[in-house]
């Protein structure tokens, strides 16, 4: 039961720290790997409600775990020291809920009251944050998009500094993909 109730609040969250953009705006926010993690927590949260702990579902709601981790860890670490604006990134309702209480329930959620994915799924996070890189650099490379971190920026570091930053965060997200399935194995 508490399981469930965790979940609807997640939804709840996810939904609140989602809309906090609205149309237009809304949309172009999905180029950011924050929004797309949380979009992925809401979506895996809603389905573990609804359908239970298919083995698709939990590997789903493994994913989104981890990624939500990863954009906690990369916004208190990288991003608000880059930035220093702590009421975008932390305080704001949209920051708030997608960088701290979004990544945070999710986690508990995920160690206390869920199934847990299989080690087989560990390559998973850092695949699709691979492929999520792959894709943000080669839209900045052809002058599509600009960011939406700066890391990702290519016209604005040299071509070193961009490889040193993939290998970095996949390593990141390497580390976060065990160490999660670790405690459960």
């Amino acid at each position: 039961m508490a399981g469930k109730i965790i979940l609807a609040v997640i939804i709840c969250c996810e939904i609140y720290g989602l809309t906090s953009l609205k149309g237009i705006r809304l949309v172009k926010s999905f180029i950011f790997y924050t929004q797309l993690s949380n979009l992925a927590a809401l979506i895996s949260a809603s389905l573990l409600l609804v359908f239970g702990g298919q083995e698709w579902i939990i590997a789903f709601r493994y994913l989104s775990v981890c990624m939500l981790i990863m954009t906690m860890l990369v916004t208190i670490t990288i991003l608000l020291p880059m930035i220093k604006n702590v009421e975008l990134l932390l305080t704001s309702r949209s920051g708030f809920f997608l960088h701290l209480v979004g990544p945070i329930l999710n986690t508990v959620s995920y160690f206390a009251f869920e199934p847990h994915a299989s080690q087989a799924m560990t390559f998973i996070p850092p695949a699709v944050t691979l492929i999520y890189g792959i894709i943000m650099i080669y839209l900045n490379y052809i002058h599509k998009v600009d960011g939406p971190y700066p890391f990702l920026r290519v016209h604005h570091q040299s071509k070193t500094a961009t490889v040193l930053w993939i290998i970095v965060l996949l390593i990141v997200i390497s580390a976060i993909s065990w160490s999660i399935y670790l405690p459960t194995a």
